[in-house]
């Protein structure tokens, strides 16, 4: 039975709640309880609690030891709402949501605030407009009207219930942490970068470099200032445009080695330096602060850190405790799957029925065995690379899989027009003219009509792969949801997410129980969200004590 509770909490660590019908409705009279986690945790009977915001209550509710099955979260669901409706980038607070029910001007969103990184909790702090909790109800009942309005009922029920879910999976991460060694990244830094000066200056190795791209154009030239870099090489008679590797790679000159080495360490003394190690790992953990759909897209980013972006050699200071493992799975060939599955291409779904190489399938259906023209030309379709060789790589596929195809060109087509595209469960675009238009439109200036045609364009690339990432990161929520489910009674932990990698912090001993529930969850979460089709979602998975060893 679907027990749905609503709860709000009151100043002095209370909370006021009340049992709730289908439709939202109250089923009963309010109750007020004097401690928050004491409500939650005394009513393991209700299935689903329905709350404004669960990054202001869920990491209050951990701390006191009380976990929760499910929720719904009232202010993420009204941004996924305000999408289909055609109105992203609205307002999305429970008091906005309310204002226009009422007719009343509209409060704009409270900033978001990062929390200390050496705090538990790293999800963001919300300050949040007071808001009724009469008011609270009313607009989850008038949610769940709007939901039948949307195009797919059952489909945008299913978007909000998971993502509600994610927020849960977040704040769960974010209070177990990565398992991160304080002790190996200092030594892999000392390794890497040298010893330390006094002072503060950059560390040995940096200098070293340094004073040989110094040498090397014989004056003194600071490589971590790309003008500085740009300026000695035009001295020198070698005019580029940046100082990225594959350009300096390109010319002949003694400051190209040195200067290359110089960026790779300087990246990451900059990015996951000392600095970074006391700012982000405490207590043998490291806590980005997870925020599930923080791009339009639905992909996830983190409050700090860099979280999402750890680099390879980085990865040899995330060891496992004691006895316990790191079960790291990374989605095979995740897009091209779920655009198989979209699309309902009956021969692309067959290709991605087979757990094995995509590419080399799709290669032995279409371009002779040649996988690397295969894999060009189904990330083309996805990416929008139709352009010379890449037009007629397209022209190859559409002819073996027209329905896939065709899928990503409507797709393209109606974000060229100004339309909205949605995900398989109804996240939708931006609407024509947000900023991210703008973003997609670097370049030399030109006139209206031809910056007019690039931004339509420009917008048709993004709405091509919009469909297929969206639809991707749909599948990632319902495959995050399972797996959360099907290791619950286990000592396992959920401690990392990005796109199509999921890390799970077990004892040794679980470690095989855990790899084979996170291809369950994958192919629950693939009839889940798409339906019954072929296509199947694979899992790439390595059972390590460090996270480096697992590629």
């Amino acid at each position: 039975m679907d027990e749905r509770w609503a709860i709000a909490p009151e100043e002095g660590g209370g909370a006021v709640l009340v049992a709730l019908h289908p439709d939202g409705q109250p089923a009963g009279e309010v109750v007020r309880e004097p401690d928050l986690a004491a409500a939650v945790g005394a009513r393991p009977q209700v299935s689903r609690w329905v709350w404004r915001s669960t990054a202001e209550i869920y990491p209050r509710l951990l701390a006191s030891g009380v976990r929760v099955e499910r929720c719904y979260d009232v202010e993420n669901s009204e941004t996924l709402l305000l999408g289909h409706e055609g109105r992203l980038g609205e307002p999305h607070s429970a008091a906005a949501a309310w204002a226009r029910m009422t007719g009343a001007p509209v409060p704009p969103d409270p900033p978001l605030r990062g929390v200390d990184p050496g705090e538990q909790s790293s999800l963001f702090e919300i300050q949040t407009e007071p808001l009724s909790f009469e008011a609270l109800l009313r607009v989850y009942a008038e949610q769940l009207r709007r939901h039948q309005q949307a195009e797919y009922p059952d489909r945008m029920r299913l978007l909000t219930a998971s993502e509600s879910s994610g927020w849960l999976i977040a704040a769960e991460m974010d209070r177990a942490g990565l398992p991160w060694s304080a002790e190996a990244h200092r030594a892999l830094l000392s390794e890497l970068l040298g010893e330390r000066f006094a002072g503060g200056g950059e560390p040995r190795r940096l200098t070293e470099l340094a004073d040989q791209v110094s040498t090397a154009f014989g004056r003194r030239v600071r490589p971590d200032l790309p003008a500085d870099v740009l300026k000695a090489f035009k001295q020198a008679g070698h005019q580029l445009k940046t100082t990225r590797r594959w350009e300096l790679q390109t010319i002949d000159h003694p400051a190209v080695e040195p200067l290359i080495e110089y960026k790779k360490l300087y990246r990451i003394y900059t990015a996951n330096g000392w600095s970074w190690l006391n700012d982000w790992v405490h207590d043998g953990r490291f806590r980005p602060g997870f925020v599930p759909g923080g791009t339009v897209s639905g992909r996830w980013i983190t409050n700090g850190g860099g979280g999402l972006q750890i680099p390879k050699v980085i990865r040899r200071a995330v060891i496992a405790d004691p006895g316990w493992r790191l079960v790291v799975a990374d989605a095979a060939q995740m897009e091209p799957r779920v655009l198989a599955a979209i699309s309902r291409d009956p021969g692309l779904m067959e290709v991605a029925g087979n757990a094995g190489d995509l590419y080399k399938a799709v290669s032995d259906t279409a371009f002779s065995g040649d996988r690397a023209k295969a894999k060009i030309a189904v990330l083309g379709a996805i990416y929008g690379q139709t352009s010379g060789d890449g037009l007629k790589n397209l022209a190859d596929l559409r002819k073996r899989f027209p329905k896939a195809v065709a899928y990503v060109d409507d797709a393209a087509r109606a974000g060229e027009e100004g339309k909205l595209v949605r995900t398989w469960l109804g996240r939708t675009c931006p609407p024509d003219g947000a900023p991210i238009d703008a973003a997609l439109l670097e370049g030399p200036p030109v006139d209206e009509p031809q910056k007019d045609s690039r931004r339509a364009r420009a917008r048709g690339r993004f709405t091509r792969n919009f469909v297929v990432q969206g639809s991707a990161a749909d599948w990632a929520l319902l495959m995050m949801a399972a797996l959360r489910q099907s290791i619950a009674t286990l000592k396992a932990e959920l401690v990392f997410f990005q796109h199509d990698e999921v890390i799970v912090h077990c004892p040794a001993d679980e470690a095989d129980q855990v790899a084979a529930a996170i291809q369950a969850a994958a192919d629950l979460a693939g009839r889940i969200t798409f339906g019954d089709t072929p296509t199947r979602f694979p899992f790439d998975t390595a059972v390590v004590e460090c996270y480096a060893d697992a590629k």
